[in-house]
């Protein structure tokens, strides 16, 4: 890693741990008064009439609470699921990966629609368009021979990695004997790339496969934004539960000493 990465992994470190502790304060907060609350006789009606209402159908209640908690957990596993899926993808712009089969996204328009001049396109009904934020998938580049006009290579550019198609192939000749010089467009472009591109600058092959807009929602998830909504999501699932315990046991405790108050009187009134 180099030093700007440290800088700015231990700058998302910070800001996470702020945001939790923030979190947790705010939390504890709201928590503390309403115990508050309870305890001082506030929320007595509420609590009375909840529990005189509900009381024959605790069971159900119980139940209800738990199937919501679960579907909760159910969702948060998935989001995790996803995070750490995300974490496998590579941007499309990321040079710094391996070129084995995997995913990328991709954050460019140059291969998302057919341009009018590109008549190749129709003629030969190329319709594998690859829109911006789409997942896809990139296999291992075939061997030099083997690549074909109308291939989607992904190659390397001035510490880019572009997803163009190639267009035009010059074999071997007195200028380049050992090698082919493949030309590169982007379908959306009207214009081929500047440089032809060597066999040795591409680093995989797409065949078609993605998901279409996914990549936003990857994104999103490598960001620093992303993380921390992880971790809220983390934190919030392990707090809610202990919280609201808490809190159903204060009121269960106000509405005992409810009956309590109630069957003294009564003993009272009958001596």
């Amino acid at each position: 890693m180099t030093d700007y990465e440290i800088y700015v992994s231990l700058l998302c470190l910070i800001t996470y741990a702020m945001f939790t502790i923030l979190s947790v304060v705010i939390v504890w907060t709201i928590m503390s008064l309403s115990i508050k609350l309870i305890r001082s006789g506030a929320e007595d009606r509420q609590i009375i009439r909840e529990y005189s209402r509900s009381f024959e159908f605790r069971g159900f209640n119980n139940l209800i609470k738990k199937v919501i908690y679960i579907a909760s957990l159910i969702v948060f596993v998935a989001f995790a699921i996803a995070f750490v899926f995300s974490l496998t993808v590579q941007n499309s712009k990321d040079i710094n990966i391996d070129f084995a089969s995997g995913y990328r996204v991709v954050q460019t328009g140059s291969m998302a629609k057919k341009h009018e001049k590109n008549t190749y396109l129709f003629e030969n009904g190329l319709n594998d368009q690859i829109q911006t934020f789409d997942l896809i998938k990139t296999e291992q580049l075939p061997g030099e021979m083997e690549l074909q006009l109308y291939d989607i290579v992904v190659y390397e550019v001035e510490d880019m990695l572009i997803v163009h198609r190639i267009v035009g192939i010059e074999e071997p000749n007195d200028y380049h004997p050992d090698c082919r010089y493949f030309k590169l467009q982007g379908d959306a472009s009207e214009s081929a790339d500047r440089y032809p591109v060597r066999y040795d600058q591409m680093r995989a092959i797409y065949k078609g496969e993605r998901i279409p807009f996914v990549g936003s929602f990857v994104m999103f998830l490598q960001s620093p934004v992303g993380w921390l909504c992880i971790l809220l999501a983390l934190v919030a699932m392990i707090a809610t539960p202990i919280l609201e315990h808490k809190l159903e046991k204060e009121r269960e405790e106000r509405y005992d000493e409810y009956l309590d108050r109630v069957l003294y009187l009564g003993d009272r009134r009958r001596y």
